[in-house]
């Protein structure tokens, strides 16, 4: 693991935080702490740092909000910390750009795990098996340089959104199984939660398709998964 990998934890509960810096400390990461969400942008501003644990419940500006101001800034990844263990909470988190949840109580093994899973995904490219531009219709997916345009436009796509894209991209005209995505996206401890795959894509679909509901470019082979259209 680099030295340079640094965490940023946004949580108005200093005692939690002080065991966060030393578990992590102890796993070799730099720990920076915030107490709330205003001076928690204001770390992120300053420190830049690789990844932010940041909690939903706090006063004033809650995770939600916090969330949405980052996601205006940056594509760090981010865990979100949750004292509810809803699906409906993740969905909200999914949308706000959320690359993982991890439910109150956790153990600090689990929670380390996830940073390190985290971090892991976020720096992993797919295997160029494909041209580095694959163009389709008035789609353009540049592998190499990580960008997505639409008619020209650039597509502001999260780390995880974009991950799954070339993974499909890099199979285009092959049928990927959600447990394929899971392991090849999130990773082999994730290839049971098959709703990751179908939000994401249910994401990717919003910002890549005329008609997300008719889709020209995600096509879904209904009982097998889901495959990127090849021209």
């Amino acid at each position: 693991m680099p030295a340079s990998d640094k965490i940023l934890v946004i949580d108005d509960d200093t005692t939690l935080l002080n065991l966060l810096r030393q578990s992590l400390g102890k796993a070799g990461y730099e720990v920076i702490t915030a107490t709330n969400g205003l001076n928690g942008l204001q770390k992120m501003y300053e420190e830049r740092p690789d990844l932010i644990i940041l909690d939903v419940m706090m006063p004033r500006m809650d995770g939600w909000e916090t969330c949405r101001r980052i996601r205006e800034m940056s594509q760090v990844p981010i865990i979100m910390l949750t004292a509810k263990d809803e699906e409906a909470d993740k969905i909200k988190g999914f949308d706000y750009g959320v690359d993982d949840y991890v439910t109150k109580p956790f153990s600090f093994a689990e929670l380390t795990a996830r940073v390190a899973a985290v971090l892991h995904r976020t720096r992993q490219r797919p295997p160029q098996r494909r041209p580095a531009i694959y163009r389709v219709d008035d789609l353009m997916i540049d592998l190499e340089n990580r960008r997505v345009t639409k008619n020209g436009e650039v597509l502001d796509l999260t780390p995880t959104e974009y991950r799954l894209l070339a993974t499909l991209v890099e199979n285009a005209g092959r049928v990927l199984s959600h447990e394929q995505l899971l392991n090849d996206v999130w990773g082999p401890e994730y290839v049971d939660d098959t709703g990751y795959v179908k939000r994401y894509i249910w994401y990717l679909r919003q910002k890549l398709e005329d008609d997300p509901s008719h889709p020209k470019y995600i096509l879904t082979e209904r009982g097998f998964g889901y495959r990127f259209r090849k021209d």
